[in-house]
């Protein structure tokens, strides 16, 4: 009885250790937008926030408002550096590179090097 009890002991301290994992998100390189494709924020930017971010990013929470007409001015320049992509707050904090308000939801890697080129092509609101 005790060498089965060891062994159920045993079995189940080992498939319970091994069985535990945290699944990371591992995004692919982002592309780089060529220099000379401009990115718009109304053609570019606020079709992936209507997309995608809304659902959580509106009036009701303290998050920056990403609706139409909002979202601008609720980014740029309390979350966004113009001209620098990487150390805004902004873009760290995008689903895929930093931000996962669900799990495995992440932004496609086109949309988020549009989002990246259209920072560091100076966050323009064009």
């Amino acid at each position: 009885m005790k060498k089965l009890f060891r062994l159920a002991l045993v079995s189940s301290l080992s498939l319970m250790c091994f069985s535990c994992y945290y699944d990371e998100l591992y995004i692919e390189e982002i592309p780089e937008i060529p220099e000379d494709q401009i990115v718009s924020f109304q053609d570019d930017i606020q079709p992936i926030f209507t997309a995608n971010c809304i659902g959580c990013h509106n009036a009701s929470v303290a998050n920056p408002d990403l609706r139409e007409g909002n979202s601008y001015n609720a980014i740029v320049p309390e979350y966004v550096i113009a001209g620098d992509a990487e150390n805004s707050e902004f873009y760290q904090k995008l689903p895929g590179i930093g931000h996962q308000p669900d799990p495995g939801f992440t932004l496609d890697v086109d949309e988020i090097a549009l989002i990246k080129g259209w920072i560091d092509q100076g966050a323009e609101n064009n």
